[in-house]
């Protein structure tokens, strides 16, 4: 016992020499750096990292496509808007007829927000591209029941918004869908029906959450890659202009 107490004794006593006393004084404040273009470059790093840039540069830079008109995210029918929401079905409906699904799927969602930037008329880049789509979106087909594909036209009867689609047509009057198909036909409640999006949106977001009610298939594709498929097939767009957002009396 008594050696136990001698023990504790000089922990105490070495954890208490230990201290320093604190001064508050002695305390002084940082200053703050600042960095500025001023500031000399490293030579030695400039020098790794410039073989890396101009590759990047070079392929950044490189023309994928060509566009005589604009191609741009407004209005309720955007020609970029339904170039991107057919692209997103076509690469949904191949990797679907590879993949167990024989009849493809039946139409494709996006979201207008994801569509970050406009292409001008003349050269597509490749950087157009990732500026169009800066994120990592995974293109997702969601099996629905025809009586749950409501929930998709009541969302755009409410929100009225000008989010893309591929092989859907919506037309709402005072405050009432008038037309609901898919593919030119009418929905059939009892039919499953498979819908191309992106997983933002097939997890709820922008406030799809009728999607909810599906059942998620992943691709594992990338949007953008996609639509950098896309656009290195098309020597020149043809951007559509059909109509499939019908908003009739819609308050400006």
């Amino acid at each position: 016992m008594k050696n136990k107490i001698l023990l504790i004794g000089l922990a105490a006593l070495s954890l208490t020499a230990c201290k320093v006393p604190l001064n508050i004084a002695n305390i002084q404040t940082e200053k703050n750096i600042s960095i500025a273009p001023a500031l000399p470059e490293d030579s030695d790093i400039t020098a790794v990292v410039k073989p890396y840039k101009e590759e990047l540069e070079g392929k950044m830079n490189k023309k994928i496509s060509y566009t005589s008109v604009d191609l741009n995210k407004n209005g309720d029918n955007s020609n970029l808007g339904n170039l991107l929401a057919d692209y997103t079905f076509e690469g949904a409906d191949e990797w679907a007829k590879s993949n167990g699904l024989p009849n493809g799927v039946d139409a494709a969602v996006i979201n207008i927000g994801g569509i970050r930037s406009t292409i001008g008329a003349g050269d597509i880049l490749t950087k157009s591209i990732y500026e169009v789509m800066p994120f990592e979106n995974e293109v997702i087909i969601v099996k629905m029941k025809g009586a749950d594909l409501k929930g998709l036209f009541d969302y755009y009867l409410k929100t009225q918004k000008n989010n893309p689609i591929s092989h859907l047509y919506i037309e709402t009057e005072n405050g009432m869908t008038v037309k609901e198909l898919i593919n030119g036909k009418e929905v059939d409640p009892l039919k499953a029906y498979y819908i191309a999006t992106s997983d933002y949106l097939a997890l709820g977001g922008d406030n799809m959450t009728f999607f909810g009610k599906g059942e998620m298939i992943p691709t594992g594709i990338k949007l953008r890659d996609l639509f950098l498929e896309k656009f290195k097939a098309t020597p020149e767009i043809i951007a559509p202009t059909d109509v499939r957002i019908n908003f009739k009396n819609k308050k400006q």
